[in-house]
């Protein structure tokens, strides 16, 4: 079965638990295990927090749009905002052996998710897709 769901929230860091909500229900509706329904959550959170962080450069007057599909092969997260163009090259997380807070998102989002891909056709701002192939019975 296929579900579908947009939400477009203000960039503003209080919208990121609706982020959180929708994500794990959808990845609930597309039978997720629940230890990775977490991690999909903070993954698709911490996506959002470098839009307004990084994008958007933290202006809250901005707006994000997240697009979920489920299927039954896997679970696809489309986060798109207007702002300052992300080169992919760019995006590099910090070195693993460099204890210290911050800086691990890239490298959790693409631990969590097995696409991770920035779509160039788009003239202004990002739209970065992140799908997450359900792999077993238990949606793990």
């Amino acid at each position: 079965m296929r579900d579908s769901a947009i939400i477009t929230i203000p960039s503003h860091p209080k919208y990121l638990a609706i982020v959180r909500a929708v994500t794990g229900k959808m990845a609930e509706l597309s039978g997720m295990a629940e230890s990775a329904i977490e991690d999909v959550k903070l993954a698709v959170d911490e996506a959002c927090s470098n839009v307004i962080k990084h994008a958007y450069k933290g202006n809250v007057n901005q707006k994000i749009v997240l697009r979920f599909k489920t299927s039954p092969k896997g679970f696809e997260v489309i986060i798109e905002d207007n702002g300052l163009k992300v080169h992919p090259e760019s995006l590099v997380g910090r070195d693993l052996e460099d204890i210290k807070p911050g800086g691990l998102g890239i490298h959790f989002i693409k631990k969590v998710f097995d696409i991770f891909a920035f779509d160039e056709k788009k003239k202004k701002g990002n739209r970065l897709r992140l799908l997450r192939y359900i792999k077993g019975k238990d949606g793990d």
